[in-house]
């Protein structure tokens, strides 16, 4: 149960970071640390732990005692889960933000972000950013650079946005909690598939302003070989039937009536592809699906004639 009133009582400021942990005590008061040092912003942090049996709580309790945050406690729900949680929970703010809890910020992420969406309050906004992979001592690793072209379309194929890069206002997140997805992946690719379904503005930012940690126990981690790549990709694709459809039929749910003409068949064809064969001609051959990713590109053309995207 939330204690709301408590945790509503004393948020005011113009961003709040939302922070999902498990377990995560070893490399937490070192992402704390990089979150109370972001210059330029007034913030408030909001941590929802998703049933922890290490010492995060401890420190999440000690950490609310300064007063630098506020934590409530929930059952295993899973990251993607938690975070939508923290979303649909949090109070009114212009901001919000995800945090993982093994990463660290630069201290300008925060500001980065808000200064290439704030003329954009009045619509819909999203701002996200390159990554710095490092390993969990924090040195650089060869990075995964990404180069989106942030079309709604390839939003329905390519699923890449990082999650703890997202920064987005006000007036996408009401449109975000109108409606809760039955069938959910992960946060951060829902949220970023809603932007561009009602043609929020949406900023990349090719510079990196956070490090990446891969540690090994990563709810989501990333690889730089191609090799491991192609088998992971290859393997969730013959795994995981049919995600893709399913995501764009939870868009066709909670969304088609906000969308323009072209996003309501491309979400149309993608969410019925498999009962409808125009639809599965229009996803096979629509520029309009196409993504930066040629391994992506390919394997969901695979997946497509085999009936699985």
């Amino acid at each position: 149960m939330h204690d709301a009133e408590n945790i509503l009582k004393n948020m005011k400021n113009d961003i709040i970071i939302l922070m999902s942990t498990y377990n995560g005590a070893h490399y937490l008061h070192e992402q704390l640390q990089s979150i109370y040092s972001q210059i330029n912003v007034h913030l408030d942090l909001l941590v929802r732990d998703d049933g922890s049996k290490d010492e995060t709580l401890s420190i999440l309790q000690n950490e609310q005692n300064k007063g630098n945050l506020t934590y409530y406690t929930g059952s295993n729900l899973g990251p993607a889960e938690s975070f939508l949680d923290l979303l649909f929970f949090a109070p009114q703010h212009k901001y919000y933000a995800f945090s993982d809890q093994d990463d660290v910020w630069l201290n300008d992420k925060l500001y980065s972000a808000i200064k290439q969406i704030e003329k954009y309050d009045d619509t819909p906004a999203l701002y996200f950013c390159q990554t710095q992979l490092v390993d969990k001592k924090l040195n650089k690793l060869e990075n995964v650079k990404i180069h989106p072209y942030l079309t709604y379309g390839e939003s329905l194929v390519y699923q890449f946005i990082g999650g703890c890069t997202m920064v987005f206002n006000d007036a996408l997140r009401k449109i975000i909690v109108n409606y809760h997805p039955d069938y959910l992946v992960m946060h951060d690719t829902w949220i970023y598939s809603i932007a561009l379904a009602v043609n929020s503005k949406i900023v990349f930012d090719p510079e990196a302003h956070i490090y990446y940690r891969q540690h090994g126990h990563n709810a989501v981690g990333q690889t730089k070989s191609k090799m491991s790549e192609w088998k992971k990709r290859f393997h969730r694709l013959i795994d995981n039937k049919h995600i893709r459809s399913r995501i764009a039929k939870e868009l066709e749910k909670g969304f088609l009536q906000q969308m323009s003409d072209e996003n309501q068949k491309l979400t149309v064809w993608a969410a019925n592809y498999r009962n409808d064969i125009q639809s599965k001609y229009h996803l096979l051959f629509s520029s309009k699906y196409k993504c930066a990713d040629t391994t992506t590109f390919l394997l969901s053309k695979l997946s497509i004639l085999l009936n699985l995207f």
